[in-house]
């Protein structure tokens, strides 16, 4: 997605929200624009919706760019994404030439938007309203617990199912209404507060474990396990949704997702992976992927009475790590 400039025109001493308002936008539009930083003068200043204008005035604008990225599933009122890693969902500013709203906005237009979120190194399913109206009641849906997801990891280690804990459906009954999206009770779970650090010299971003934190409930169970690389596929369903839940649980219980940019890593060396100054090489060394390895495997829900179980159609998996470019 490339942002060009457009010119407005050319005004003398009026105000930047009355020209938009003179364009048709809406008090609430204009103010939403220029908080963003969409409308610059002939100098490239940007300006806010109070700035008297003299001379010309532009805006900002995406031009959508598609790469042919197809959904894996439509209906009329939403689609489904299978969203390749490196991927970002939004644009992240200016300098963002590719993200998956030039697909989803050359398709269906600016209305259309995710309904959830995945980190731009995680893969896999992403739900897509087509409208505000669709976007919002999705979004509510994923708020209140009612779509089951699914992801599978690879992880460091070999896992123990004996040093852990066995998920009892007794002990979870606030949760029942995912039950039935769970085959059988064959899990392990992890039950582990978490909130966002409190220590100003670690990365703003990084979670941590304590105990007066929100609840977290990690279901999972190991799949295959690779005596060569001592990895472990293992499948994850989140019965809570917090920021970065399965990376932290997974970390904390010593099988940290291979590839994790964040979590058992130094500082320094967090901020160069996410700044892109780590090679892919020295990635691999210190983390044990060059992405995270972590992938968004299926999603279940019932919408306006109709049941949807959807997959990824991608690769993920052990030989040797899919997916991993």
């Amino acid at each position: 997605m490339a942002y060009v400039k457009m010119k407005i025109g050319e005004f003398i001493g009026q105000k930047t929200y009355q020209i938009l308002l003179s364009c048709g936008y809406t008090m609430s539009q204009a103010q939403k624009l220029c908080d963003k930083g969409r409308l610059i003068d002939k100098n490239g200043v940007t300006l806010d919706k109070n700035s008297t204008v003299n001379g010309e005035l532009f805006f900002i604008d995406y031009e959508c760019k598609p790469v042919g990225l197809e959904p894996i599933f439509e209906s009329d009122e939403f689609g489904v994404f299978d969203k390749p890693s490196g991927v970002l969902t939004h644009p992240n500013g200016r300098n963002c030439n590719y993200s998956l709203c030039d697909e989803i906005w050359s398709l269906w237009g600016k209305n259309a938007s995710v309904a959830h979120r995945l980190d731009k190194e995680t893969s896999g399913v992403i739900v897509v309203g087509k409208s505000i109206e669709t976007t919002k009641k999705l979004k509510a849906m994923f708020e209140s617990r009612c779509i089951f997801k699914s992801y599978l990891a690879l992880v460091s280690g070999k896992v123990q199912e004996s040093k852990f804990k066995r998920f009892i459906a007794a002990n979870y009954m606030d949760f029942v209404d995912k039950f039935s999206f769970i085959n059988d009770e064959n899990w392990l779970v992890i039950d582990r507060a978490m909130d966002i650090t409190r220590d100003y010299d670690d990365i703003k971003i990084r979670m941590q474990i304590c105990d007066n934190g929100k609840r977290a409930i990690t279901l999972f169970r190991p799949i295959e396990f690779d005596e060569k690389t001592n990895a472990t596929l293992v499948e994850c369903i989140p019965l809570t949704g917090r920021q970065h839940q399965l990376r932290l649980h997974l970390f904390y219980v010593k099988h940290k997702i291979l590839g994790d940019p964040i979590y058992g890593l130094e500082r320094l060396d967090i901020e160069r992976i996410l700044d892109g100054k780590m090679s892919k090489n020295e990635r691999i060394q210190k983390s044990g992927a060059n992405r995270l390895m972590l992938h968004s495997n299926r999603l279940k829900f019932n919408y306006n009475g109709t049941e949807f179980d959807i997959s990824s159609k991608m690769k993920f998996g052990l030989s040797p790590f899919a997916q991993m470019d």
